[in-house]
């Protein structure tokens, strides 16, 4: 079960723990892998997930 999505389910907040576990379980990512994607691609949680995805 996923836990409730964030305030703002457009961006990645990585100082929350509660959405980074959100994430990591919505995009099927580590911790680590969801940290580097952010700092490679920027917070927005389309382009994440777009880096992700590759």
């Amino acid at each position: 079960m996923l836990p409730s999505p964030p305030a703002d389910a457009a961006r990645v907040n990585l100082a929350s723990t509660v959405e980074v576990n959100y994430w990591c379980q919505t995009l099927n990512c580590t911790e680590t892998r969801l940290r580097n994607a952010v700092l490679a691609v920027g917070p927005l949680a389309a382009d994440v997930q777009a880096y992700l995805q590759r």
